[in-house]
């Protein structure tokens, strides 16, 4: 073999080897821009790219075999836009329950007397209040310290193994049905997680709008926002020991979703 025809060999080599980096990037990075987190505005986009890239790049040599590239027709923009749909649907089944921490810290807010504290969420990209915040946060830590990152590696792992690149979709109706039935478990895991706070908020200011029509002379209004504050804060911090269980349980419900939709 002269040298020409070996360069021309390493050449369709390299080739290949890019084109199957970019098409495993399209499920990944699709994933990692609609995940919690990683996701989010406050990760630059040149960082998620780089993280996609990194992810294809290891993951190429375990996973099947790509299709052969026949150029940009029906079938492959169709194979384009299933791999990014996936993606996006495997971190959104993720975010929803980032999202539905932030909606019990948006009912305790209420009951605490902080709903009017908004400011700019950069995690989210939208106004939130500061309990509803600390939520967010708090899942984002138990997050990582559970392991979830590796955990989604290994989903996505086997998401190609289910669902190879180029292969049709098997049942397209069970798919569409995973995110509506997975919606109102995660609805429940956070209202369980609010409810404690909210009712002990309720009998606060409860207590002190019986104490204002028994007595209003000792105007017990002006001492309920704060008694309702510092009451809130306390049971945040007594909370915090017990939330590992619950958070821990909603993200392996998470994972389950998230493999029903990639082996329907």
């Amino acid at each position: 073999m002269d040298a020409a025809t070996a360069m021309v060999i390493d050449g369709n080599r390299a080739f290949a080897m890019i084109g199957a980096v970019l098409w495993i990037m399209l499920r990944t990075g699709a994933m990692l821009m609609a995940m919690p987190l990683i996701g989010t505005r406050a990760v630059p986009a040149r960082v998620r790219v780089l993280l996609a890239g990194t992810l294809a790049v290891a993951l190429a040599p375990i996973l099947p075999p790509l299709p052969a590239w026949g150029g940009f027709d029906a079938v492959a923009v169709l194979s384009i836009l299933r791999e990014i749909a996936l993606g996006v649907a495997m971190g959104f089944l993720l975010r929803l329950v980032f999202e539905a921490g932030a909606l019990a810290g948006e009912w305790v807010s209420q009951g605490m007397g902080l709903s009017f504290a908004q400011m700019a969420d950069p995690l989210r990209g939208v106004s939130s209040g500061v309990v509803g915040q600390w939520f967010y946060l708090a899942f984002g830590l138990m997050f990582f310290a559970s392991d979830g990152h590796l955990a989604m590696i290994s989903l996505l792992v086997r998401s190609y193994q289910a669902l190879p690149i180029g292969v049709a979709l098997p049942d397209v109706n069970a798919m569409l049905a995973v995110a509506p039935d997975f919606l109102p478990a995660v609805l429940r895991g956070g209202l369980s997680l609010a409810l404690p706070l909210m009712i002990a908020m309720l009998a606060t200011n409860l207590a002190f709008g019986i104490l204002a029509k028994a007595a209003p002379q000792l105007n017990p209004v002006q001492l309920g926002l704060p008694v309702a504050l510092l009451m809130g804060l306390a049971l945040l911090a007594v909370l915090m020991g017990d939330l590992s269980a619950p958070v821990l349980r909603q993200f392996e419900a998470s994972f389950e979703a998230i493999e029903r939709l990639s082996s329907p």
